[in-house]
């Protein structure tokens, strides 16, 4: 299966559980190009992952970084971040 299959409809933004256990989630994320994944907090440590695309991760701490195909980022817990999209781009999120 390809992660873009998972997104059925066109939307800006787009997230499909595809791995679940009592104590973890894998979610696949599709972001289109010009988007924005807006400003959201996680209790949890998580682990992004950029599959294709292009994405700038941003946090209220002053981080910003340029994700690419197969960059990676840990987001830290109970800190505000968002995600704009420079192209359509899919993502793994691991918490």
């Amino acid at each position: 299966m390809k992660l873009k299959e998972l997104h059925q409809e066109p939307k800006p933004v787009s997230a499909v559980s595809v791995f679940k256990t009592e104590t973890s989630n894998t979610t696949a994320i599709q972001i289109a190009k010009g988007e924005t994944l807006k400003e959201h907090i996680t209790k949890y440590p998580a682990l992004l992952v950029c599959v294709t695309g292009q994405v700038i991760f941003e946090n209220e701490k002053g981080l910003k970084i340029t994700l690419n195909n197969s960059d990676y980022i840990t987001i830290e817990p109970m800190v505000k971040h968002w995600i704009n999209a420079m192209e359509l781009s899919q993502l793994i999120l691991i918490k």
